[in-house]
């Protein structure tokens, strides 16, 4: 999509009769979402790292990403923020509550993308949680909560910042590379946070009350069967593995088919295999063969060795294992059959990150009383509320992706759609503040 189309589209959709007034009150009557501002702005944002394809390059660290945040710290300054860059680079904005025993209320996204990216992930949960705090300040409500308003740095690279709040980031990562040219510990020093202390950026659990987290879907489901809300009950945790494969490397031509030990032959029926066990598990598992390597990898030449990758993913840790443990029970048999051994290596660990079950039902209940039909849905991508549920109860709110197209220039979300979310955002919100219990 060219940024001419991006534009007219969004802006269409923005003054459509769907939107009376441009403004959607909330369930309390006010404060109120000015669909209006928050279109206009996501316009704007997507001038930032615009390339000719429609799509945005700003990527983290790099001078589109900065120029973007500085944009925003000043939203932040006219919405009555009190604004700071924390030590892991985090753009945080403030607003006290009336009563200052309690933790803060928490939300946001981020706004760096990846290379070729779309106008959507990230962005929409920024500028709605900005929305939010603007329709705070134009009806000067006073949550009880403080309030906290936050852009995380790096998501697209390896969620650095908000995992620094986590006490996730290893030293070590600081070192590596990113497509803006910049180390990570570069990075962070150039949006304001000082990576020699970051460290220091660790939070404790329980110092939050909750974080929110509004986000497009990233998948067709909300789009293709027309639903307005996707209620996130949690992001999925993934773990991968490498399976190596080993045979007996020989003549292609010479050596009979019945006198093989073809490591690619067992290598193709445990790709069958993983496929059929996460297919013959009840639940939202997902196993994937990515990768396969072949030794020594000549036409001629029986296969002695491969090595794939395996991933797996599930809401739960333990549904994972239960996974795997379904493909590797099948393994013995797979091995004696082809004359091979099968021997693996975990690599990878994201833990899953359930979101707490009260603010589930919050989100849902405010949905539906604003007429918007809702589907309960798992995340099969990581996002910023992954580690922020090591601090607090979390909640998501997915909006619809058309066509599920995203990371991107075609990623699309409507503006009414963007509006929608950012309005249960607030609802959800002044839910919390009022003291619904989250145990």
């Amino acid at each position: 999509m060219d940024r001419r189309r991006f534009t007219r589209l969004f802006a269409l959709t923005a003054g459509s009769t769907a939107l009376p007034g441009f403004r959607f009150p909330t369930l309390h009557g006010s404060p109120a979402v000015d669909a209006a501002r928050l279109a206009a702005r996501m316009t704007r944002l997507a001038g930032f790292g615009a390339n000719d394809a429609g799509g945005i390059d700003r990527v983290a660290f790099g001078d589109a990403d900065l120029a973007a945040r500085a944009w925003i710290r000043g939203l932040m300054d006219d919405a009555g923020l009190a604004t700071h860059v924390d030590l892991a680079g985090n753009l945080v904005g403030r607003r006290e509550g009336t009563d200052p025993t309690l933790p803060p209320l928490s939300l946001g996204s981020h706004v760096d993308s990846v290379p070729g990216g779309g106008n959507f992930d990230g962005q929409v949960g920024s500028m709605g949680a900005l929305e939010v705090a603007c329709a705070l300040h134009d009806a000067d409500h006073r949550t009880r909560h403080p309030l906290e308003f936050l852009i995380f740095c790096n998501e697209e690279g390896g969620k650095t910042g908000s995992r620094a709040l986590a006490g996730e980031v290893d030293p070590s990562e600081l070192e590596l590379p990113t497509a803006s040219g910049h180390t990570i510990g570069q990075g962070v020093a150039r949006l304001g946070g000082d990576p020699a202390r970051l460290a220091q950026a660790r939070r404790p659990a329980g110092s939050l009350t909750a974080f929110l987290e509004l986000h497009v879907e990233q998948g067709a489901i909300l789009d293709a069967d027309g639903i307005d809300i996707g209620v996130v009950e949690g992001i999925v945790g993934i773990e991968r593995w490498n399976v190596t494969v080993e045979g007996m490397t020989n003549h292609a031509g010479t050596t009979p088919m019945d006198r093989r030990r073809d490591a690619m032959v067992a290598a193709a029926r445990f790709v069958d295999v993983v496929h059929r066990s996460a297919r013959s598990i009840a639940g939202r598992q997902v196993a994937t063969v990515g990768r396969i390597e072949v030794e020594p990898g000549a036409p001629n030449v029986i296969p002695g060795r491969v090595t794939l990758s395996l991933e797996i993913r599930d809401l739960t840790m333990d549904g994972i294992h239960a996974t795997y443990d379904t493909i590797w029970e099948q393994v013995p048999d797979l091995a004696e059959a082809t004359g091979t051994t099968f021997t693996s290596e975990r690599f990878y660990v994201s833990k899953a990150a359930p979101t707490h079950p009260v603010i589930r039902d919050v989100v849902e209940r405010a949905a539906r009383a604003a007429g918007l039909s809702t589907l309960r849905m798992p995340s099969g991508a990581g996002h910023d509320a992954q580690s922020m549920a090591l601090l607090a109860p979390v909640g998501m709110i997915f909006v619809p992706s058309a066509k599920g197209i995203s990371h991107a220039p075609d990623e699309f979300t409507e503006a009414e759609d963007v509006t929608r979310g950012t309005r249960l955002l607030l609802d959800t919100l002044l839910a919390l503040d009022e003291g619904v219990g989250l145990g």
